[in-house]
Order: C-alpha cells, then sequence, then structure tokens
C-alpha cells in the first residue's frame, strides 16, 4: 500500500462529483452562470429562496488550504465508509442538499467513473495526468473568481512538487493501491452500459488496441540478446490488437497538453445516467458487508475523520435563505424508489457506534461524524480524546 495515494484519490472523486453537479443544477433549471460562478445570488420570484455560489462553496471547500495541508501528508487509505462521510459533507458545504438516495447514486457515479479511468491508464504514472485533467476542469469552473482559482493552482503545485518525481515503481504502488481500494466495487451505469465498456454484471471491459504508454514500442518483436547485452536473434508474432505509438507525452506542467483524455468531463454532452447494483456485488456486500462497523474506535480512524471533517463545514441556510434540494435522479418518484430498494448493507445513513468500550471516546467520534451536537467534554474524558477535540477546534 502507497502512504502517497489519498490526495489522488481524493481529489479524483472530487472532480467527478463536481462534474456531475454542474450538470445536475443545469439539468434542475438552476442558472448555470449564477449557479457555478454566481455574482451575490438569485432570487426566484414570489419566493424570497436564494441560490448561492454552490459549485464555488464546494470548490473552496475542498481546497482549503488546512484541508489540502492535512490530505498531502504521507497516510494510508482508510475505509470507504470513512471516504463516504467526507463526500457527504463536502457535497453540503453550500445551501444544497440531497437526500440519501442521490448521494448514494452521486458517490456511485463518482467511484465507477474514477476506478474505469485508473484500468485504462497506458501507464502507471499516467494516474497524475487524469488528475491534472480534472483540476484543469475545476480551473475551468471558478475561472472568474481568483481568489478560489489560487486556492487550485496551490494544490496544483502541491502535485506537481510530490508526484514528478516520483519513480515508475512508486506509482506502480500507488496504482495497484487504488485498484485494491476499487476492487469490490462493480456498479452498473446507464453511460458504461450503453457504450458497452461495462458488463450486465458491472464490470468493466478493457481494450485490447490503442495507443501504446508512451516510451514503449508496438507489440510484435522480440529481441534476444547474449551475456554481453548484445542482440543476437530478433522474432516477431503476430497480435490480435490494433496498436499506435502517442505523438507525444502528455504535460505535467502547471499548463498544457495532458493529451490524455482520461478524467475530462463526461457529462458535458447532457445524457441520462443510471446506476444499478450488480448482482456479483450484492453477494458480496452481503458476504462481507463493506466494513459495517469499521472499527470506530481505530485511532488512526479517528484522527483521519477529525482532521478531514473537521475542515468541512456544512453551510446552513440563514435569514432569508432557504436550502434547496438537488435530485440526481429524473422524477422525485424514481429517487424514492432507489432509496427503498438500496440494499441495506449499502446504507450510509446510520453509523453504528460500539457501546461497550469507552464511552466518552465514542461520544467524541459521534461529534465527528455529525451525529451529535458539540458539547463540552464530560469529566474522565481520554487524553487521546482531549487531543483529538484540541486538533478538531485548531482546523
Amino acid at each position: 500500500m502507497s502512504a502517497r495515494t489519498l490526495p489522488l484519490l481524493f481529489l479524483n472523486l472530487g472532480g467527478e462529483m463536481l462534474y456531475i453537479l454542474d450538470q445536475r443544477l443545469r439539468a434542475q433549471s438552476i442558472p448555470g452562470e449564477k449557479a457555478r460562478k454566481g455574482e451575490a445570488g438569485w432570487t426566484r420570484p414570489g419566493t424570497g429562496f436564494f441560490v448561492f455560489t454552490v459549485m464555488n462553496d464546494i470548490i473552496t471547500t475542498m481546497f482549503n488550504k488546512k484541508f489540502m495541508e492535512e490530505l498531502f501528508k504521507p497516510q494510508d487509505l482508510y475505509s470507504k465508509k470513512a471516504l463516504r462521510t467526507v463526500y457527504d459533507r463536502l457535497a453540503h458545504a453550500s445551501i444544497m442538499r440531497l437526500n440519501q438516495a442521490s448521494m448514494d447514486k452521486l458517490y456511485d457515479l463518482m467511484t465507477m467513473a474514477f476506478k474505469y479511468q485508473v484500468l485504462l491508464c497506458p501507464r502507471p504514472k499516467d494516474v497524475l495526468l487524469v488528475t491534472f485533467n480534472h483540476l484543469d476542469a475545476i480551473r475551468d469552473f471558478v475561472r472568474d473568481a481568483p481568489s478560489i482559482l489560487n486556492q487550485v493552482d496551490e494544490t496544483f503545485r502541491q502535485l506537481i512538487e510530490m508526484y514528478t518525481p516520483l519513480s515508475a515503481g512508486e506509482f506502480q504502488l500507488i496504482r495497484q493501491t487504488l485498484l485494491i481500494f476499487f476492487q469490490d466495487m462493480h456498479i452498473r451505469v446507464s453511460i458504461f452500459l450503453k457504450d458497452k465498456v461495462q458488463n450486465s454484471n458491472g464490470r468493466f471491459v478493457l481494450p485490447i488496441s490503442g495507443p501504446v504508454p508512451w516510451g514503449t514500442e508496438i507489440p510484435g518483436l522480440i529481441r534476444m540478446f547474449n551475456h554481453n547485452g548484445d542482440e543476437v536473434k530478433r522474432t516477431k508474432f503476430t497480435t490480435d490488437g490494433n496498436y499506435v505509438i502517442p505523438q507525444r507525452e502528455g504535460s505535467f506542467d502547471l499548463y498544457g497538453d495532458r493529451v490524455l483524455k482520461l478524467g475530462t468531463n463526461m457529462y458535458s454532452v447532457s445524457k441520462p445516467v443510471e446506476t444499478h447494483m450488480a448482482g456479483s456485488s450484492k453477494s458480496l456486500a452481503s458476504r462481507a458487508k463493506e466494513n459495517i462497523t469499521p472499527n470506530p474506535l481505530a485511532k488512526e480512524e479517528m484522527n483521519f475523520l477529525a482532521r478531514l471533517i473537521g475542515g468541512l463545514e456544512i453551510k446552513e441556510p440563514g435569514g432569508n435563505e432557504t436550502g434547496f434540494r438537488l435530485n440526481l435522479f429524473t422524477t422525485d418518484e424514481e429517487e424514492e424508489h432507489a432509496a427503498l430498494t438500496r440494499p441495506e448493507e449499502l446504507s450510509y445513513k446510520v453509523i453504528s457506534i460500539e457501546a461497550t468500550q469507552e464511552p466518552a471516546r465514542q461520544e467524541e467520534l459521534a461529534r465527528i461524524l455529525g451525529e451529535l451536537d458539540v458539547a463540552e467534554p464530560r469529566a474522565g474524558s481520554t487524553a487521546k480524546g482531549e487531543d483529538l477535540l484540541a486538533l478538531m477546534d485548531a482546523l
């Protein structure tokens, strides 16, 4: 497992989330310019209902300086439920609200899109180009907001500084860590099924043709060398694929042509997108329950949630403002049906906290997850719990 995987996972999934939200904001007739770049906001006649800069609010929170500092510290990946909780908070960093079924669908689309991109990367280092494609698009979302644009550019510079010096072997470890994270997720997405890149069981169909990785040759030739390193024989063989050599390598600079198209916005042309649980995923989830109780007392998990969630504030509507609901389904009826048919083991609505050890620490964890209101520490709180609260206050 690579300790440098978390920033790439978070930023790429976050980029996919922003693509989806941008598409749905426009599909639900929320003025794109106001919802994305906006001025002070706009009012629906007769309602006093303000829609502020939803995309800007989320991107501002996502690229918060202290949040990024914690994210870029070397650390292992944590459970899927912990990361899902972070994105739940991030999606609600504005006055926009999603109900449980829409949030489930949003997360499904995010994870399956990025999983497909990781699988298609010609070489492990290209995961970084996929990340740059996401950040390039995010930069475009906030091009008229200089302060937010500076936040995104600063993260860009951190990525370049941290990842461009890494060896091919280190990128291979990062890619393997990502694939391990996604290996049990087989959710069918209509846009992938329609393009025949996903089977009915939720598994992706990988192409056997196309460009070869940069710096490599087209398959079809075997060279043999002697003990002195001299080539002594060549043997050709035929392949079933139709391969091409890429014209140039993608740019790893702050600005430039990435060449690779993975990670660009596939929702730029509006298409209805549905998600469905594949049968194999349901049975797997039933056996393993996908860490339905992910050891909530583990110190590392608590610190992870404290550092990440502590920096994500949910914006509550105030005054005359009223939060608006975003629906990722075509109709409210479809959303309600999805909520009713969602496998129970994949629901993220209820967080189980074991009640047999250290009640004070459990209460602190509950505060982190937003289940309880923040109150004064109880008498007898452990030193670790006090440190955890101090860390949250600092954020």
